[in-house]
């Protein structure tokens, strides 16, 4: 599939590996069929390793890797080839992420009041934002349209609830036949786990959150994987992929939503109140050193 082909949206892109190079690069091979999603190696692109503690204190191993240049003005991709950049090209995509902040202390307060019982959700609107690290020089500094903004199924017709869809139209996919009917190159019911993703800071903070061994339940890494799908949980699109399992999680994603875009305030709030709490709950569910 042709996965970055359009003008600036959202991203379009899946993750292989290539010669010791972290390429974003279409799936052209895939079978008419279910399929499994291979964005796991993103993790296996790796070399040499050293440490930054982050905000909370925890020991957090950061692994540099080597990635090639790219001009960060080039929207358009041939043969759908995205290297990984070196350009970070903030306050060009569509929606500002910089602009978040700490929420606001009467909505934290009244989110863990309901959910007192169910720590491991809080944890994960903690956890799942940590994805945009990618935006960062040491996690490969990738430009801002490719990190944030709506996800969206690869593979099979994309639908009109999108957020930009008009771009597709640059989008080499919709000469594909088989890319432009509802089920693709999948099977009805065969699961979102088996569905290809648009690429952004939602899988890669569930592969961080697998690949070291999180004990969140899979309820929690559904949320972290699919909390950008708008045309899902938004609009209703793209259910027919859904098996049993995914239309149980989604009850708490739209649970999960309430507390989630759109949901900040500028008020600051005592970070050393707070910090105690925050950091019990990490620690329960995540390991003190991870590897991303």
């Amino acid at each position: 599939m042709a996965m970055a082909r359009a003008l600036f949206p959202s991203q379009y892109l899946c993750v292989n590996k290539t010669n010791n190079t972290a390429q974003i690069r279409s799936k052209r091979s895939i079978q008419v069929s279910c399929i499994s999603s291979n964005q796991e190696d993103l993790l296996s692109r790796r070399q040499t390793s050293y440490n930054h503690a982050d905000e909370f204190g925890l020991q957090v191993k950061v692994e540099e890797k080597k990635v090639s240049s790219f001009n960060g003005n080039e929207h358009i991709f041939d043969e759908g080839v995205f290297e990984v950049s070196n350009i970070n090209a903030f306050g060009q995509s569509f929606r500002d992420y910089n602009a978040e902040s700490e929420r606001q202390k009467s909505v934290e307060e009244f989110y863990r009041v309901q959910h007192i019982n169910q720590t491991y959700d809080y944890v994960t609107k903690m956890r799942k934002e940590y994805g945009k690290v990618l935006l960062h020089q040491s996690f490969g500094e990738l430009p801002q349209w490719a990190v944030v903004g709506d996800t969206f199924p690869l593979g099979c017709a994309f639908d009109e609830s999108i957020v930009h869809h008009k771009y597709f139209k640059e989008n080499p996919d919709i000469n594909n036949i088989i890319y432009n009917t509802k089920n693709g190159v999948y099977e009805q019911g065969c699961g979102l786990n088996k569905v290809v993703m648009s690429w952004g800071h939602d899988d890669y903070m569930y592969l961080v959150a697998k690949e070291n061994g999180t004990t969140l339940p899979y309820a929690a890494l559904f949320v972290i994987r699919y909390h950008s799908f708008y045309a899902l949980h938004k609009s209703g699109a793209y259910t027919h992929l859904m098996n049993e399992e995914d239309k149980e999680n989604i009850k708490w994603l739209n649970i999960f939503n309430k507390y989630d875009l759109y949901s900040k305030s500028n008020v600051r709030i005592d970070v050393e109140k707070v910090k105690p709490y925050y950091l019990s709950l990490i620690q329960k569910y995540f390991p003190k050193t991870l590897r991303w």
